[in-house]
């Protein structure tokens, strides 16, 4: 009998092993394995994220436990309780690997069409990362030097002085034209071709001497999509997709209006009123500064890459020149002062903003355009972070990652996203007022005007 018994032990553990197996990769509807999304941790019979089986928890592996998912859910319900709140997806990655994601609202207002984790918006300026992550590629390829000048690779971008003969192409990356900010985007939003906008750029007011200081542009940033096309060949839409877009499985992305109607399911954007807003071509036009399509899943997906989870295709040494700040913004910290007592020290690095927030180095940027807003935050040393995706010009959204990273990091709750939130207590600067005209895009206060150089900004 000893004989037997431990032949007979073996055997039953691998039984269990098999079974075992077989729970950890159990199917997804349609097929999908579980893997790096989850449904929000609710009780059985209340609503859990699209596609999956409410109160059913799918993959757990990568959560800290820090984050109060439950919590998360219930005042992401309470901010879509503000009426000028239609649509929102928002997703959260944890050690890298996304285990929070769901969509909020309708992708119309009133139409009873639910976003889902699936459901493609406008990403507007985080476009400007995807830009710089093209960039840098080539630029790992040997195929582009960031230190040259950038008039070698884009012919038609022209600045004053001959600035594009001294800035190079990492100052194009990181906004240090010389240029007043934001030149010529009134005309862009006329229907201007964007290449004949650069080329006007020499009687643009100037604010410093070029590769010095920041100021935000669009479509001087948008010689970076004339970069790629003229060094590989290709349209900038079809670099990016061939390089980045089809190896990470990002299925939502796009960079045209015609993709964005296309999609299966798109959020329509809206007015302050809740009406909607017509989606418009202009900033379709400059791809790499705000041409951007994609759902929340995808934005995840784009994030964990960003942390450095996909090696072979984003190597960390084009994360580490594009994540590397270059240049102070103190007009950003004036724009975070809401969060006084959490975020300081803002940079700019390439296509990609750096703060420091409660003593940790973020990555992060936000988007806007025409009644789209999107947001994107994360620790790379940790591996975790917030993206955000919503189709009003409320600015209540960006709050969304601090809440959450505030339980990362143990921080007293300032509940961000709740109406009327204001800087953490021993901060005197009050919380900021969002201007009765919103931004068309990131950086842009006030659609419809140039600034000369007497300007308020």
């Amino acid at each position: 009998m000893n004989r037997l018994a431990l032949p007979a032990t073996l055997a039953i553990v691998a039984l269990g092993v098999l079974v075992m197996a077989q729970f950890a990769s159990f199917a997804l509807p349609g097929g999908e394995r579980a893997h790096g999304i989850t449904v929000v941790l609710t009780p059985a019979g209340t609503q859990g994220t699209a596609g999956a089986e409410p109160g059913v928890i799918e993959h757990l592996n990568a959560r800290s436990g820090l984050v109060d998912y439950n919590e998360l859910d219930r005042r992401l319900e309470s901010l879509m309780d503000d009426p000028t709140m239609i649509g929102l997806a928002v997703a959260v990655v944890e050690n890298g690997e996304t285990v929070f994601a769901r969509g909020y609202g309708e992708t119309l207002n009133g139409s009873g069409e639910e976003v889902t984790v699936d459901t493609v918006f406008r990403w507007a300026s985080l476009s400007k990362g995807v830009a710089s992550t093209m960039v840098g590629l080539l630029a790992g390829d040997g195929a582009v030097d960031l230190y040259a000048p950038v008039s070698r690779y884009a012919p038609s971008l022209r600045l004053p002085g001959s600035g594009e003969m001294r800035i190079t192409v990492a100052d194009l990356l990181a906004h240090r034209t010389g240029l007043e900010r934001n030149g010529h985007d009134m005309f862009l939003e006329q229907g201007e071709d964007p290449h004949v906008l650069r080329g006007r750029l020499t009687s643009y007011p100037i604010a410093c001497a070029p590769g010095t200081c920041h100021r935000y542009q669009n479509v001087a940033y948008d010689a970076a999509s004339e970069i790629v096309a003229g060094v590989t060949g290709e349209s900038y839409e079809t670099a990016v997709t061939r390089r980045l877009f089809a190896p990470l499985g990002m299925t939502s992305a796009s960079m045209t209006m015609a993709g964005l109607f296309a999609s299966p399911s798109w959020a329509r954007s809206h007015k302050n009123d809740g009406t909607e807003e017509p989606v418009v071509q202009p900033y379709y036009s400059i791809p790499a500064a705000g041409g951007m399509n994609g759902s929340i899943r995808d934005l995840a997906r784009w994030m964990e890459a960003q942390m450095g989870e996909t090696p072979g295709i984003i190597p960390q040494a084009v994360l580490d020149t594009i994540h590397r700040p270059v240049v102070e913004t103190t007009r950003e910290d004036h724009r975070n002062r809401k969060y006084a007592g959490r975020i300081a020290n803002t940079r700019y690095a390439l296509g990609w903003r750096v703060y420091d927030y409660a003593g940790h180095t973020m990555i992060a940027h936000r988007g806007a355009v025409r009644g789209y807003r999107a947001m994107i935050l994360f620790d790379p040393a940790r591996r975790s972070g917030v993206v955000v995706v919503s189709n009003s010009n409320s600015g209540r959204p960006f709050s969304i990652p601090m809440d959450v990273f505030d339980q990362i990091y143990g921080l007293p709750d300032a509940h961000w996203t709740e109406a009327g939130a204001v800087a953490v207590p021993g901060r005197a600067e009050p919380a900021p007022v969002e201007p009765v005209d919103r931004p068309l895009i990131e950086g842009r206060r006030r659609p419809g005007t140039i600034e000369g150089p007497g300007a308020a900004r």
